[in-house]
């Protein structure tokens, strides 16, 4: 049997003049991509393994368990990972990637997940800052955000070639924390659906972190990483930061 999540709460209805009282302390949210705010439908691991495939890569026996565990990174991390540090490959099979996961986004492959959308003008209502974070380049970062119809949404939109290093590492939470002009990092929430987004918003001492139950990683996996949270959608997270006020 699964650990129970250390705290699951339920969605509200609209905010009233008391709820938005309650957030005050939390000015920035630094929200995952995909598994947490988007569902991929399964693309970005298909892609992978057919990014792989076209630069003719030798695949590893274990690479679904591989490619699980690194879920979360950037994805030039990711597959330089998996081909043990072969970096020309690497770099090969992430443009490789890239060019497949387009198709994917042109096609309509990946859509938002329930609650999403709600969640971001949510947030946005509160006088909170938005930021979404993501593994993918910066073209497919923006397509992306594009053909979900987000621009108006957020804030502020960040991946690796934003900052020095992805994630587990803390800088994308931290480049979004400064540029969204935190007050602290304690009024930063953060919230994704790997345990490297977990551990990404230790490291940088955002003062909420939770791991949301719609993507790559389940309740074991997040439980088990540091976190503040574990939410069953993105959708919660509003409330989440209303408990704790």
């Amino acid at each position: 049997m699964l650990p129970a999540p250390r705290d699951v709460v339920e969605r509200l209805g609209p905010p009233s003049g008391e709820f938005r009282d309650s957030v005050a302390a939390v000015d920035v949210a630094v929200l995952d991509m995909a598994g947490t705010t988007v569902a991929d439908n399964g693309v970005v691991e298909k892609s992978f393994r057919a990014a792989l495939e076209r630069v003719e890569a030798p695949l590893p026996d274990d690479l679904d368990r591989r490619f699980r565990a690194l879920r979360g990174a950037s994805k030039p991390d990711m597959f330089a990972a998996v081909l043990d540090g072969d970096h020309a490959l690497a770099s090969r099979a992430h443009a490789a990637f890239e060019e497949v996961l387009a198709e994917h986004v042109s096609a309509g492959t990946v859509t938002a997940l329930p609650h999403a959308a709600d969640a971001l003008r949510y947030l946005r209502e509160l006088d909170i800052g938005v930021a979404l974070v993501t593994g993918f380049d910066a073209a497919t970062r923006d397509r992306l955000v594009e053909a979900l119809g987000w621009s108006d949404l957020v804030d502020l939109v960040l991946c690796p070639s934003d900052v020095s290093r992805g994630r587990p590492h803390p800088d994308l939470v931290l480049t979004a924390a400064l540029r969204l002009s935190t007050r602290s990092m304690g009024g930063v929430a953060v919230a994704g659906d790997t345990v490297n987004d977990l551990l990404a918003g230790t490291r940088a001492g955002a003062g909420m972190v939770a791991g949301v139950l719609t993507g790559a990683h389940g309740a074991e996996e997040l439980g088990n990483a540091p976190h503040t949270h574990v939410l069953p959608t993105i959708g919660d997270l509003p409330t989440a930061i209303a408990a704790t006020a």
